[in-house]
């Protein structure tokens, strides 16, 4: 299991929403290099980042911060937000993220998401961000017709590296993870799935870490780590100890 700690970029400052809501951020750091090297040196091993202002704006908006936050770490980034065309996933793939996640555009031309998993193997991700089981674009200002299975079946023979599934009736607001629609997406394709929205303590953790949640790649957090909920030390001791538990 892999937590991927979150940097939320707008207007270049780490923030954390409240239920998707651009109106309800709160700030939490000014300087995104410095946060992600600090989340480097806690010992996390991914980072996942989203460009707020881009998801809205439908282009990358945030780039200089997501630059300086490839300068600040060596760990593997996953970015999203606003990156809309073949263009933007290549420019960022040469920079150095080491996946992009498709949200928006997965629903509106999954053509291209095909096409990005036969260019650019094992570095394309979708994300599919629901409210009310439906799937959410635009930043979340729209809600589609579609179901987050129903979407996420379209890519099952894709090629995509992962699926970073969002309950955003639960992001920011430290409910807990949706763990039954999490898996329930989980067993409905085999493409590996990330649970994001929610995640408020080490409780959780310990959820992700008993057996019927083994088939997850992991679980993204925000909020919990910024506000001290979530002890980084703690949280990785556990999951390293799952780990080595298990069998080879």
């Amino acid at each position: 299991m892999i937590l991927f700690p979150a940097i939320d970029l707008k207007d270049g400052q780490c923030v954390r929403l409240k239920l998707g809501d651009m109106d309800q951020a709160t700030v939490f750091n000014d300087n995104p290099g410095a946060q992600a090297k600090a989340f480097q040196d806690q010992g996390f091993e991914w980072l996942h980042v989203v460009d707020l202002n881009g998801a809205f704006a439908g282009e990358s908006v945030n780039g200089a911060a997501v630059e300086a936050i490839l300068a600040s770490t060596t760990n593997p980034v996953q970015l999203g937000g606003g990156i809309r065309d073949l263009a933007g996933i290549e420019t960022w793939l040469e920079k150095g993220i080491r996946r992009v996640i498709l949200g928006t555009v997965a629903v509106r031309d999954p053509d291209l998401v095909r096409e990005a998993c036969r260019l650019f193997p094992g570095r394309v991700a979708v994300g599919i961000d629901a409210k009310g089981g439906n799937v959410a674009v635009e930043g979340w200002a729209e809600t589609s017709e579609l179901t987050a299975i129903d979407l996420a079946k379209q890519f099952e023979d894709a090629g995509v590296a992962a699926i970073i599934y969002t309950d955003i009736d639960r992001d920011g607001i430290l409910k807990g993870l949706n763990i039954p629609s999490t898996l329930a997406l989980a067993e409905a394709v085999s493409i590996p799935v990330i649970a994001s929205g929610g995640l408020a303590s080490i409780d959780d953790i310990k959820r992700l870490l008993e057996p019927d949640c083994a088939k997850l790649e992991g679980a993204i957090s925000g909020r919990a780590l910024y506000d001290g909920r979530l002890d980084p030390k703690e949280t990785m001791d556990l999951i390293l100890a799952a780990r080595e538990a298990q069998p080879c």
